[in-house]
């Protein structure tokens, strides 16, 4: 496993390097990195509960949200830069991300949306009704019913 090194600090402080840096930078492996980018789990009401997701930068077709079982996955890599412009220094991170979170039973994806830099994923708790509790009626007297006593009355 390799390790990575963040090189910001080196062209925050250097001039006139930018060659030498971006060809440090091309030489280190690109992979995710657990625990980027930064997010939220909310609960929003009795079964509703929301992800909310720091992705700045990236645009809505960069990033892929797929549910499957019991797993969300959520993933982003940005497309090429546009060769024309050069960054002396990335403060925004474009770095590919992979997230995954484990779902409860009937848990489904309702609305997914990015504004201002922030990813939101609402997802809703749905319990079929044959699942739910349901509370069983006592009969009283009479004796025990067969299917027999039904069909005589």
């Amino acid at each position: 496993m390799r390790s990575t090194f963040d090189l910001s600090p080196l062209y925050r402080s250097t001039v006139g390097f930018d060659r030498l840096l971006d060809m440090l930078d091309q030489a280190a492996d690109v992979e995710p990195v657990p625990g980027w980018p930064s997010y939220n789990v909310e609960k929003v009401g009795e079964d509703c509960y929301r992800v909310v997701m720091a992705v700045a930068g990236f645009e809505p077709d960069e990033i892929e949200i797929v549910q499957k079982d019991s797993t969300l996955f959520i993933s982003g890599r940005k497309q090429p830069k546009d060769e024309t412009v050069q960054v002396l220094h990335q403060g925004i991170s474009d770095r590919p991300f992979w997230q995954s979170f484990n779902l409860a039973n009937y848990v489904t994806v309702t609305d997914a949306k990015l504004e201002n830099g922030l990813l939101v994923i609402d997802l809703v708790r749905e319990v079929p009704e044959e699942l739910k509790p349901r509370r069983i009626e006592i009969a009283s007297g009479g004796g025990p019913k067969t299917i027999e006593h039904e069909k005589a009355a």
